[in-house]
């Protein structure tokens, strides 16, 4: 597997979804087509922060490593080594999962 060297700019966040159940508890198996997208991912990368119009810097609160909750809609996919990858703004993470 090739080396990953995607760096965020500014206050964005690479996060790659932590797949989700593919079977319900009854032991339905559900196609990909019924899943919906996982929330919850790992941070893979994270850019340096932003500067607000005031010239104050956006300190960054997650790091690489961490497991995260993020906004259902928002963020941009991207592929990475052939999977599907999201780069999400630091206001569109909702948690950090433990």
């Amino acid at each position: 597997m090739a080396t990953i060297n995607i760096k965020p700019l500014f206050d964005n966040v690479l996060v790659k979804p932590l797949q989700s159940e593919e079977k319900l508890p009854s032991g339905i198996v559900l196609p990909d087509s019924a899943k919906e997208k996982p929330q919850v991912g790992q941070v893979m990368a994270v850019g340096a922060g932003s500067v607000n119009e005031k010239g104050v810097k956006t300190e960054m609160v997650v790091r690489v490593g961490q497991k995260v909750m993020y906004k259902k809609w928002g963020g941009n996919e991207v592929k990475v080594n052939g999977e599907e990858w999201m780069i999400v703004e630091q206001k569109d993470i909702l948690a950090v999962v433990e």
